[in-house]
């Protein structure tokens, strides 16, 4: 695992009708918005495009919210790269305590410089999202047909397993 770069996206999947009405009190990671049921998967993958940890949510939270939790899985790491979802001070704050420098591009709105930009680790973001178009190759993550995010979850984790056995 080569984490000297981290690369961490979200991506939506749109939930198949039956998969909502799950028993109550279990964890269905299915957000409702206005394109219908979704989740959201929270992915960071290493230097390689390889997979290294994800989170899965409703699709009505921002990728913000999950940042903080992601970098706790990551750990360590040399460089923290992400889009324009992850702009905040907070969430570079936290990379920083990790001793990884946060290469998040500031909204057209911000009034403050960015120095620890770098525009061509920035370009190679697109890993991130080869891995989400790999991963939606797979019939169950592009559809999303398990009613529990456990299931949902652990069918991620197989896909990662093939893909990751693939590459090598």
């Amino acid at each position: 695992v080569d984490t000297e770069w981290v690369f961490t996206d979200g991506s939506y999947v749109r939930c198949h009708q039956h998969a909502s009405g799950a028993r109550r009190g279990e964890e269905r990671a299915i957000g409702q918005g206005r394109g219908g049921a979704t989740t959201k998967i929270h992915l960071s993958c290493d230097a390689d495009g390889y997979p290294l940890h994800f989170k899965i949510t409703g699709g009505d939270v921002h990728d913000s919210q999950i940042a903080g939790e992601l970098i706790e899985m990551i750990g360590q790491a040399d460089y923290f790269i992400a889009d324009k979802g992850y702009d905040s001070e907070s969430i570079r704050d936290k990379a920083r305590s990790h001793n990884m420098i946060p290469v998040v591009p500031k909204r057209k709105n911000a009034k403050q410089p960015n120095p620890e930009f770098d525009s061509y680790l920035y370009k190679l973001r697109h890993l991130v999202e080869n891995m989400f178009a790999r991963l939606k190759h797979f019939r169950s993550i592009a559809t999303r047909y398990e009613k529990l995010a456990r299931n949902f979850k652990s069918m991620l984790y197989l896909a990662c397993t093939i893909v990751h056995c693939k590459m090598n």
